[in-house]
């Protein structure tokens, strides 16, 4: 049985116990359903985020590689001109 620490005392005294057992956990295929909408939610956004910040460095390099925006566009599934318009501030023309 997992007993929780009632105290900061007793947390701090059981720091490296928890680090552990954070630092082990495999959560399961069941553990989804308990995540809150509301986390759900900000986890996909985040994920949105650092896959957007991923592309835009990838088109960074893309371009520095000597890509054409024609290039980048059809890579990200759009035109050329659109890719330039959504991702020209982040690299160079």
């Amino acid at each position: 049985m997992i007993t929780v620490p009632r105290s900061l005392d007793d947390i701090l005294s059981r720091s490296d116990e928890l680090a552990d057992r954070f630092e082990s956990y495999d959560p399961g295929p069941d553990d989804r359903d308990t995540v809150s909408p509301r986390t759900a939610l900000w986890l996909a956004a985040t994920r949105r985020t650092n896959a957007e910040r991923d592309l835009a460095d990838a088109v960074v390099t893309a371009r520095r590689a000597g890509l054409s925006w024609k290039e980048v566009g059809a890579a990200v599934g759009t035109s050329g001109e659109a890719a330039r318009q959504r991702y020209g501030k982040h690299a160079a023309s």
